[in-house]
């Protein structure tokens, strides 16, 4: 499992790479991708509000600072 703000990172790529395309199914496809990357980074972030114990290393801390 990764912290919520490698699943941020990961939207974060998927957004440049599209934004250096042209418009179409697979930069459609990469918006897709970023979308499903922010909504596990918001699902994890819930997770460990609920059950604080299942945090990573710095993972409360790092949400606390966002």
């Amino acid at each position: 499992m990764k912290k919520a703000s490698e699943y941020r990172v990961h939207a974060a790529e998927c957004r440049a790479l599209a934004a250096g395309m042209p418009g179409g199914a697979q930069r459609d496809q990469l918006m897709a991708m970023a979308e499903n990357w922010d909504a596990m980074a918001s699902e994890r972030v819930r997770l460990i509000e609920r059950y604080p114990e299942l945090a990573l290393a710095g993972e409360i801390e790092e949400e606390d600072a966002a």
